[in-house]
């Protein structure tokens, strides 16, 4: 019954009014365009073009049952096999593999992999750098964390002589083999691999795989967003033995080749995802490779008095290794790094388009130690310097690692008071909030004078910038965030309402709102009030309100609620508020206040339960 189910399948597949047959060449297809190996690049035929079309359009549409997927995946595999190689560097055949290896079972993930590499693994180059070959590399790469699963059939064979662990190691077997074989065939040729577009891809999974961690998938990464290894979440999986063996290999492939990784972009991303993954799985391994890295870096010729780390830093393609590398320094590098080669000399790389980024990075990893102390007192003398170029990268991270460390938090607050021209006379410093998040000194954002030379204060909040958020909910954090609270005192309700509909200005109020204590949310609440709707209506200003309502009393619960139950046709209608309407139950509270109230009462005494538990 399976086999007739799966010829009919295959029969609709193939057919388009009348039956088709597959080409007698064996599906070598036409030639093409030149190959990335060089020679002429072969493509499928038309008809098995038009045959993997139908594939992937099934796949779309998903299957019911377990059994009729296993044997759907089977009969496309067996028409790929004997041209995978073809098939994965078609366009059309790519994309679909792409799309049914998720599927398949690690036995038919290793068996695809062993016709790609061919018996020594040599072809897995020509396919890994090819832009259709290398996404289904990383596609089959990327089902390893399966390595110990196995199909029914392939258990029910075997269970009669085998235990468990025998058929888990049977199955995966093969595919735990040609992992290995591509690692082989990376490590051999890792210059070739490192600095090629796609081929760099695949090596970079590869590790990725060998260490025992992924990130997601590049069809899961948000659109526009920065891709960077060191702050992409992974996941853990566990890994057979042979492949920390492996990754050592190959991080000694690398190192020997360290010149390349410093020079070029490609390589410099490969060696970053290998300090990523061993920082995460290998320490010690790491440790190694950090301080072979600079051991280089610090080793090559420069201007006599100058240290050929500041040259590096300036970089572009080895700025982004340095980043990884401070990011990733234990305590005795980062204190080596500094005290040999960075001391006196982070205002002027603060100042610098490029190297102002490692700079962040040391930043960011001080503050964990003392050393962030000497790093402070260095880069205050140019912070105003720092804002006039406009490198708020570096002011925000000075900011976010003054919020671990108090004892420089009063000083950055009045470097940053200075430097925005509000710290004399005192009450200018009521106007700090607006300045610090439009990023703009008090002299132009408060460019109208009045008759008596005196700055007009009441300018209406307009300019509400990215930095310039990141900054104020860094200030947020500190111990003493009183100046920040009597300038935001001075705004109006319709200024406030500007800054939680504002895109980045939302997240500000959200973070004083939910930080304050219930007396602190309730003033602020009163100064809202006539305005909820706004709020509501506002698609970054909904979340705010949500985000106020799951902190507030029951109280303060009542208060936005009568606003908005009186605005019920205009809430129920908008795209943004009907959310807000539905969460906060409006509509029981309208017909039922006292039921309302008394769910709410409940609501409130279990998050009281388990905070108390939690703390």
């Amino acid at each position: 019954m399976e086999t007739m189910e799966g010829k009919e399948q295959q029969r609709r597949l193939t057919e388009d009014g009348k039956k088709r047959k597959r080409p007698r060449d064996g599906g070598k297809g036409r030639k093409g365009q030149e190959g990335s190996q060089g020679g002429v690049k072969k493509h499928l035929d038309a008809l098995s073009v038009g045959y993997f079309r139908r594939v992937s359009e099934r796949l779309s549409e998903g299957f019911a049952e377990e059994e009729e997927k296993a044997l759907f995946v089977v009969n496309v595999l067996s028409e790929v096999k004997g041209r995978a190689t073809l098939v994965a560097l078609d366009v059309t055949g790519s994309v679909t593999l792409q799309r049914l290896l998720p599927l398949a079972t690690p036995t038919q993930i290793g068996e695809l992999l062993a016709e790609l590499g061919g018996a020594t693994g040599a072809d897995f180059r020509a396919v890994s750098c090819d832009r259709c070959g290398g996404h289904v590399m990383e596609s089959a790469l990327r089902q390893v964390p399966r390595w110990t699963e196995h199909s029914g059939s392939e258990g029910q064979e075997t269970s009669d002589t085998k235990d468990d662990g025998d058929v888990e190691a049977g199955c995966s077997g093969i595919l735990e083999a040609q992992v290995l074989s591509l690692c082989r065939s990376v490590t051999e040729e890792v210059t070739a691999f490192m600095r090629h577009t796609h081929g760099s891809h695949v090596a970079r999974t590869l590790t990725h795989v060998l260490g025992g961690c992924l990130g997601p998938a590049h069809s899961d990464k948000r659109s526009g967003g920065k891709d960077q290894n060191v702050n992409t979440p992974l996941t853990d999986f566990e890994v057979p033995p042979s492949f920390a063996g492996a990754l050592k290999r190959l991080s000694l492939a690398l190192m020997e080749n360290v010149n390349v990784c410093v020079s070029d972009a490609g390589a410099s991303a490969m060696l970053q995802t290998m300090l990523t993954v061993c920082h995460r799985k290998r320490p010690k391994l790491c440790k190694s490779l950090l301080k072979g890295i600079v051991g280089y870096l610090t080793s090559l010729n420069s201007a006599p008095g100058l240290s050929p780390l500041l040259v590096f830093l300036k970089d572009q393609a080895s700025s982004r290794l340095l980043e990884t590398v401070l990011l990733l320094s234990h305590k005795a590098v980062l204190r080596s790094l500094y005290k040999d080669h960075l001391q006196g000399q982070l205002v002027n790389l603060a100042l610098h388009p490029i190297a102002n980024f490692p700079v962040q990075r040391l930043i960011a990893t001080a503050a964990s130690y003392k050393l962030f102390l000497k790093v402070f007192d260095e880069l205050k003398e140019g912070l105003e310097a720092i804002l006039a170029v406009g490198h708020m990268g570096v002011i925000v991270q000075l900011a976010e690692s003054c919020a671990q460390r108090e004892e420089r938090q009063g000083e950055m607050m009045r470097c940053l008071l200075q430097g925005f021209h509000c710290a004399e006379p005192s009450s200018r410093q009521l106007t700090c909030l607006p300045l610090f998040l439009s990023l703009l000194t008090h002299d132009v954002y408060y460019c109208v004078q009045t008759a008596e030379g005196a700055a007009d204060t009441q300018r209406p909040l307009s300019r509400i910038c990215y930095h310039g958020s990141r900054l104020v909910q860094a200030l947020l954090k500190f111990k003493d965030r009183s100046l920040l609270l009597n300038s935001l005192r001075a705004l109006t309700p319709s200024d406030l309402v500007t800054l939680g509909t504002d895109q980045s200005g939302s997240h500000v109020l959200q973070a004083i709102m939910t930080s304050a204590s219930d007396k602190g949310r309730g003033k602020i609440l009163r100064r809202l009030e006539g305005e909820f709707v706004k709020l509501s209506c506002s698609r970054y200003g909904s979340r705010v309100l949500e985000a106020v309502w799951n902190s507030a009393t029951v109280s303060q619960r009542q208060d936005i609620a009568k606003e908005l139950g009186s605005s019920e046709s205009l809430l129920r209608s908008d795209q943004f508020a009907r959310h807000v309407w539905a969460k906060f139950a409006l509509t029981h509270f309208v017909k039922r206040r006292a039921q309302w109230q008394e769910i709410q009462t409940d609501q409130m005494k279990k998050r009281k339960m388990f905070s108390d538990i939690l703390q």
